[in-house]
């Protein structure tokens, strides 16, 4: 069965960024081929970028954090003159299915916020230095960094065009992050988002648009003082070693992909399911040292990985695919052992850099607009790491039969080590109007039976064997009966209760609009202003407020 997107890549391979490492300083170079995006019928002008883009940029974020941890500051910069990107290709948007744009999107703004996490947890800084006007998703990726550095050469702008130009927002988090990451007034964000041309110069960095500006002729050297200045702040990192990531590509048969550890299976009624296996009496690491040497084939490091790979597939390729199962084989004593030594070496970088991982995979599976239900049945192990896929599932069935013995299990690791978007643990976010349970399921660390993962509030049904399958099979077909949209809409709100974050903004509301307005016919109608953009027909809009 053949793919339409394959995420895997490295840096031999890359055709639209050069990744350049230089003892504690790291360069990505933004040079779009404007031939080689992902299909023939657009051309990536203006550095502007496809999803092929994001792919190769995602992988060179992750890269640097695992095989150069050595390094402190990355120079994110662009290799044309007088543009360092011109965001989202508009061709690629207006000739895309909506379900493609939407997750185009999303996809976007998840390399963004892997980008914020590795400043937040490994102590490497970001600094975007804008040779030229940054654009929509361009700016976007600006504002991802910890500074940003504009050159001031009377021409380069920031500028966020779309509600002036295309009829839609910077809907990948642009409008978020001016507010709260940035902290932009509201009155001058009003201003800059409805200005085509964008801000310059003095202007820019008074309104806090760019920190820091230089003039063509100094740049270069106002980047280093900038790098130096960031790098002088961080831990020595000078020892360490790089780990090399191994490619994850599956086995394709018919409608089956296999990985070492991860199966997913298509089914034919708009489902599918995906099995995660822990191996029998996995080796465990007894120091950071030893974890490195097992490298990117520590099993529950490939296994996530694998699992990362999984989703997207699901998410761009499979758009047909509304209800996904999701299963776990082994024995819960293995995965509880791992779970020991993710907390025992946690102060290793290369083990920290994992748990993090593991926590980002997780709020993929958490942001994945597919419903969840996890089913726990003989063979199971639902435990630790694993309990939090059950627990970011919409639903958990849990087969309660002593004649065929489910087992589950607690660790420290569900204690808060992978928050959800909404800066809680699952285990908060499913009992906020009961807080006490939390600590009740805590306080159960190890393995339980079925009956006391009941107790514990962790299954939504848990049926007998008589039970068993006509109640799944009645969930399963009702639940891929009921429109895609309107189940989108329930899980986003239902999923992320709690405090809101910049996180949640992005994708539960910020992600909902664009969705909307991508529909919009006065963005993508016959004479909608993403569809007139590039043409000499101006857009006609229906002025009608909702």
């Amino acid at each position: 069965m053949a793919e339409a997107i394959n995420f895997e890549t490295e840096p031999s391979k890359y055709k639209h960024w050069k990744l350049e490492i230089e003892g504690e300083r790291a360069r990505l170079i933004m040079q779009v081929k404007e031939d080689q995006g992902l299909r023939s019928d657009y051309i990536l002008k203006l550095n502007s970028y496809d999803l092929g883009v994001d792919i190769e940029l995602a992988d060179a974020v992750r890269r640097i954090r695992y095989e150069h941890p050595q390094v402190k500051v990355v120079v994110l910069g662009g290799a044309m003159d007088r543009i360092f990107c011109a965001g989202a290709n508009i061709m690629m948007l207006r000739s895309s299915t909506h379900a493609f744009k939407v997750n185009f999107c999303k996809f976007t703004n998840e390399t963004r916020l892997y980008i914020e996490d590795a400043s937040e947890n490994s102590n490497i800084k970001f600094l975007c230095a804008l040779n030229g006007t940054a654009s929509g998703g361009g700016y976007e990726l600006a504002m991802a960094a910890d500074r940003i550095l504009l050159v001031d050469d009377r021409s380069s702008a920031v500028s966020f065009p779309e509600t002036p130009l295309l009829g839609v927002l910077p809907g990948t988090g642009g409008l978020t992050r001016l507010v709260d990451k940035r902290k932009v007034r509201r009155d001058r964000a009003d201003v800059f988002s409805t200005i085509a041309e964008g801000i310059k110069g003095k202007r820019a960095v008074e309104w806090n648009l760019v920190d820091d500006l230089a003039s063509l002729s100094a740049f270069e050297e106002k980047v280093d003082e900038i790098v130096g200045e960031m790098a002088a702040g961080l831990p020595d990192k000078a020892d360490r070693k790089g780990v090399a990531l191994k490619p994850i590509l599956p086995t394709i048969d018919d409608r089956t992909f296999r990985y070492q550890y991860v199966t997913m299976t298509l089914g034919e009624d708009r489902s599918a399911e995906v099995v995660l296996t822990v191996p029998a009496a996995p080796v465990q690491p007894k120091s950071g040292a030893e974890a490195q040497a097992a490298g990117s084939d520590w099993w529950v490091f490939k296994a996530f990985r694998e699992l990362d790979d999984c989703l997207l597939r699901l998410r761009l390729n499979h758009d047909q695919v509304g209800l996904v199962l999701l299963k776990t084989r082994g024995a819960v004593a293995d995965i509880l052992a791992t779970d020991a030594t993710l907390e025992a070496l946690k102060d290793d970088w290369f083990v920290n850099e994992v748990r993090h991982h593991l926590k980002r995979v997780l709020k993929r599976l958490d942001l994945t607009a597919k419903s969840l239900f996890a089913i726990a049945d003989e063979g199971s192990c639902f435990a630790g790491t694993l309990l939090e896929i059950l627990l970011a599932a919409d639903r958990s069935y849990i087969l309660n039969d002593p004649d065929f013995p489910v087992a589950l299990g607690v660790s420290t690791m569900n204690g808060g080590a992978y928050p959800m978007p909404n800066g809680l643990s699952r285990l908060q976010t499913r009992f906020l109007g009961e807080p006490e349970r939390v600590g009740q399921v805590l306080e159960a660390l190890g393995e339980f039976d079925a009956e006391r993962a009941d107790e514990l509030g962790l299954a939504t049904s848990a049926p007998d064997e008589i039970d068993w399958e006509d109640e799944l099979r009645v969930a399963i077909e009702e639940r891929v009966s009921f429109s895609p949209d309107a189940l989108t809409g329930m899980e986003a709100n239902l999923r992320f209760a709690g405090p809101e974050t910049m996180e949640t903004k992005i994708f539960g509301r910020l992600s909902a609009w664009q969705n909307w307005i991508f529909q919009r016919p006065n963005a993508v109608g016959e004479r909608g202003a993403l569809t007139c953009y590039g043409t000499p027909n101006r857009p006609e809009f229906n002025f009608q407020r909702t």
